[in-house]
């Protein structure tokens, strides 16, 4: 895992200093090693964590045998010595997946993308094309921003930090990307928060190319559902795992595991254990009652682990942000981060490597609103006029049950979860705060407003890589550590993608595909569970004074920067220690952390 870096300009030799800059800002991405090379019209940089090929050979910026091409590239490209095989005419100096992607580009140019798996970010520039290449993988695992420069420079990184660190761009804030913060708590995949900073989205590639800049999507999720037995689906499910694990252990050093003692991160324990008998698990818990240790305990025993466990006191909250928030570079309201910066920093005194069980939610219909969703389209007033009717004049005498009031407030289960699951502030109270623009995704496909694998293919292209990736890449790269998500494989994922919402759930039972495939390989205790967060809520963090403190002096002074993007009046009564509080208060640190290009 690494940072990247570039300066596409006449004269590239001139930005030494800013390219060196932007390098030195995403020191945290790759420690080991930080190289630049320079063409004369492109300045690349990078900043290296050796995990493959730890020789001089895996070095980058990487020239192909020809000199033409030279590569940047943050990730991991899993497989990749059967891709190698395949492109055996190119004559190889090292052992690294970074060189595999040159010798495709040579024979394939852009069309390389097609065939290339894993979790990504690269560039490539063409020397004799005078061509830029990039792209981003499938799922947005790993991040790639871009920007134009004040005299026109094509300026990319890993980091919106770095492109601002360049001294190239003055930053302006974008009140669409603020108001999609204010409504889910992250921003878009297909934004940054500054209007003219960018960001290339999840399955799309980029060219640059005299001056010209043209974006377009190399792929999409399936957008139908398959017809599978269930007996069949468990065979196929344990077999696309078992080589997803497989392929994601390749590194020249040692690879662990994160385990919560939940469904999903048991599930990679026990494929681990198939390839690598006594892995490294690592397990994360605050000091109270409800941590889950003693779940995860249950699996490292079963599996005879090397098992850390962390337990964390959580003494000083306000700390832990003042230090954490910076690496997210924009606002960030997953409360969950700070545990998951605490675990991958503990990981990082064992590890350089960790596969994580993130993504199972998604894949296999785990989350609790997916069988709310499904409860609301089984009620007999889903979509129902007449009965509708009916309930709305009902309910003027008694009250209605949850799911009533929900059909009689949204038009499918769609809107229900766009606009109630995961929201903040709704549209009336964005308003309320100043912040008028609204901003709507697009997808891959066309969703059906009533298919709850579709909304599961929502949250795929939308919350994932906008909020669980973003986590994931910054609070592990901000300790120099690689995560891996073998759930994302491309095979396993497109195969889970692709089940019947049956498989995946119904009025009793969640996850059911991953229970039935996978409960074998648990203990009687993890097959009962259910879903169980990770860390304390933020209404028990707002009981400390210190993190009211912090909000007393972020929020309660009108002088503050984030009052030049929401209104300061307006913003007091929300602040009820609640979620929308928690909120507001990452904005304004947000806006206290990069105050000086604001």
């Amino acid at each position: 895992m690494c940072g990247i870096a570039g300066i596409i300009s006449s004269n590239a030799r001139n930005y030494q200093d800013e390219i060196q800059k932007m390098t030195d800002s995403l020191k945290h991405r790759g420690p080991d090693s930080s190289h630049y090379e320079f063409y004369d019209n492109a300045a690349l940089g990078h900043r290296r964590l050796s995990i493959i090929d730890l020789s001089e050979n895996g070095k980058q910026p990487m020239f192909s045998n020809t000199k033409n091409e030279c590569i940047v590239l943050n990730g991991e490209i899993y497989g990749y010595q059967d891709i190698k095989k395949k492109y055996a005419e190119y004559p190889y100096r090292g052992g690294s997946d970074t060189e595999v992607i040159l010798a495709m580009y040579q024979r394939k140019k852009e069309n390389l993308i097609h065939d290339l798996p894993g979790m990504f970010a690269f560039a490539v520039w063409d020397d004799q094309q005078q061509q830029l290449f990039c792209a981003r993988d499938r799922f947005g695992e790993k991040p790639f921003y871009y920007a134009l420069g004040n005299n026109n420079e094509f300026i990319f990184a890993s980091e919106i930090k770095a492109i601002v660190a360049s001294g190239l761009i003055q930053p302006k804030v974008s009140s669409e990307a603020l108001s999609h913060y204010l409504q889910y708590g992250y921003v878009s995949t297909y934004q940054s928060i500054y209007s003219n900073i960018f960001t290339l989205p999840p399955a799309h590639q980029l060219i640059w190319k005299d001056g010209k800049i043209t974006v377009s999507r190399y792929y999409s999720i399936p957008a139908k559902d398959r017809t599978i037995s269930l007996s069949d689906a468990k065979e196929e499910f344990v077999y696309l795992l078992k080589n997803a694990v497989k392929k994601q252990l390749i590194a020249d050093v040692e690879v662990g595991s994160f385990l919560s003692g939940g469904l999903d991160s048991s599930s990679v324990v026990a494929m681990v254990d198939e390839f690598l008998p006594h892995q490294t698990t690592i397990s994360f818990g605050y000091d109270h009652k409800d941590n889950e240790l003693k779940y995860a305990k249950e699996i490292a025993d079963k599996y005879n682990t090397h098992h850390i466990e962390v337990h964390e006191k959580k003494e000083d909250l306000v700390s832990s942000l003042l230090k954490i928030s910076p690496f997210f570079d924009e606002p960030f309201a997953d409360a969950s981060f700070i545990p998951h910066y605490e675990i991958c920093k503990y990981a990082k005194e064992n590890l350089t490597v960790v596969l994580s069980g993130d993504v199972g939610d998604e894949l296999f219909g785990g989350y609790h609103f997916y069988t709310v969703e499904n409860k609301l389209k089984n009620h007999f007033s889903y979509k129902n006029i007449v009965a509708q009717f009916g309930l709305q004049l009902y309910q003027k005498l008694k009250t209605t049950s949850y799911l009533t009031q929900k059909n009689l407030q949204y038009s499918s289960i769609m809107d229900f979860h766009l606009n109630e699951v995961r929201n903040a502030f709704n549209k009336k109270e964005r308003d309320i705060l100043g912040v008028t623009a609204q901003y709507l995704q697009d997808y891959s496909f066309t969703p059906d407003p009533d298919s709850l694998n579709d909304i599961m293919r929502i949250d795929l292209e939308n919350y994932v890589p906008a909020n669980m990736m973003v986590k994931s890449d910054r609070m592990a790269m901000a300790n120099s550590l690689e995560v891996r998500t073998p759930f994302l494989d491309l095979d396993f994922a497109e195969f889970c993608i692709q089940l019947p919402d049956q498989l995946k759930l119904d009025e009793k039972n969640d996850k059911i595909i991953l229970r039935e495939a996978m409960g074998s390989y648990w203990t009687e205790t993890i097959r009962k569970r259910h879903k169980q967060g990770f860390g304390l809520g933020v209404k028990n963090w707002f009981a400390e004074e210190n993190l009211m403190n912090l909000s007393n002096d972020l929020l309660s002074n009108s002088n503050h920067k984030v009052f030049n993007f929401i209104d300061y009046k307006a913003t007091q009564q929300f602040l009820k220690k609640d979620e929308k509080h928690w909120n507001l208060l990452q904005l304004a640190l947000w806006a206290d952390n990069n105050q000086s290009v604001l």
